[in-house]
């Protein structure tokens, strides 16, 4: 048996060690140009852009967590924004039990939200969120097992395809009704806000983000390692094979609707800490994160970057949110829905392999071409003798 780490070592192409080393300097040279730099400098990096930055990575993440799925599976889900949003939650609830007595209400154990309400007890499910070691382990869990349930009943079913993609949306937005109602104990409609400390430090400060973004984008290179180690492995094979021929794969006796619910499940715990890593930065977590239409999106990301690729999932997010940072702020903001979707159509007419798809297979080709030239020339110099 293979050790894992010669599994990983193989699965780096020179385009996964390249993203990883662009990685890995932005999450150093970012924090240090905000810190270390004076803020009149033209190098100063400002808190904002580090935020704006880290939300990028958490996006990122998710996309990488739904290429996983639907590049190497064919498992389109159009409801991972609600692992996402789970996640969030997850995190969130921990950030509100830190806040304690130094609420609207100074009520130490009850959130402001549930004094608003006239809660007189806190519910059991908020229970152990004060630790941060259960809240982690809720942030992976929670979105875990709901992953697991679902796909132990659709998998079994052998629902797939359309079908399958609109249970996850019906899912998503069920969860999203449900997170509306003051009643449910999250917060109704404002959700989860107003957040002080994470680990005892001020979310708030300069440091804190800046060490917030450092994990970001360390969690991005782990989850992306663990994503090729997975597609670079006869696993990897196999689930390609269930994306290609499912029919031929299950005649061959390969238990398919268990290679699905694996990775369908690891595909949602990474999404989960995707969102638990986003609430902190972004400082708010509301029931609009389980909105279909987010999902949809990060499914976009997907196909602009190259379905199948890992790199492109994690650079469509970038771009394509950067691309909604800079065209909402301005007189373009109502049009943005339009242009998303006129990208989603261009993309899957003019380029259907995505950005960096197109890339690999162009250069696969003329890497083809000039070995098939080079053996052309050998054989009529061995003519020629």
């Amino acid at each position: 048996m293979r050790a894992p780490s010669h599994i990983l070592i193989r699965s780096l192409d020179r385009g996964a060690i390249v993203f990883l080393i662009a990685v890995g300097a932005i999450a150093i040279i970012v924090p240090l140009l905000n810190l270390a730099a004076p803020n009149s400098s033209l190098i100063h990096v400002s808190t904002y852009l580090v935020t704006l930055l880290g939300k990028y990575a958490c996006y990122a993440i998710l996309a990488l967590s739904i290429d996983l799925i639907w590049g190497y599976c064919g498992i389109l889900s159009l409801g991972h924004g609600a692992f996402f949003a789970l996640g969030g939650y997850a995190m969130g609830m921990y950030l509100m039990r830190q806040i304690g007595s130094r609420g609207v209400y100074a009520n130490p154990i009850l959130p402001d939200f549930m004094v608003f309400l006239n809660w007189k007890e806190l519910p059991v499910y908020w229970y152990g969120f004060q630790h941060f070691p259960y809240a982690a382990l809720m942030i992976v869990a929670v979105p875990g097992v709901l992953a697991f349930v679902f796909g132990w009943f659709a998998f079994r079913s052998r629902v797939s395809g359309v079908y399958l993609s609109i249970i996850t949306q019906a899912l998503t937005y069920a969860l999203m009704l449900g997170f509306f109602r003051n009643n449910f104990g999250f917060g109704g409609n404002n959700g989860l806000t107003d957040f002080k400390d994470i680990l005892g430090f001020d979310v708030r400060s300069e440091a804190t983000r800046d060490a917030l973004f450092v994990v970001s984008c360390l969690a991005l290179m782990l989850g992306f390692l663990v994503c090729r180690a997975i597609v670079g492995s006869k696993l990897g094979k196999v689930l390609v094979a269930i994306r290609d021929a499912e029919a031929r794969a299950r005649f061959l006796g390969y238990r398919v609707e268990s290679y699905k619910l694996f990775v369908f499940t690891l595909s949602a715990c990474m999404a989960g800490i995707a969102g638990a890593l986003y609430v902190p930065q972004v400082g708010i977590i509301n029931p609009s994160e389980f909105a279909p239409g987010n999902s949809i999106e990060a499914v976009i990301w997907v196909a602009v970057g190259g379905r199948g690729t890992l790199t492109g999932a994690a650079l469509g997010a970038v771009l394509v949110n950067y691309a909604k940072t800079y065209f909402t702020s301005g007189m373009l903001a109502p049009y943005w829905l339009f242009m998303l979707g006129g990208l989603f159509i261009g993309v899957t007419l003019l380029l259907p392999r995505g950005i960096v798809g197109t890339l690999q297979h162009w250069t696969a080709g003329k890497r083809n071409r000039a070995s098939a030239a080079a053996e052309e020339g050998v054989s009529e110099l061995a003519a020629a003798e």
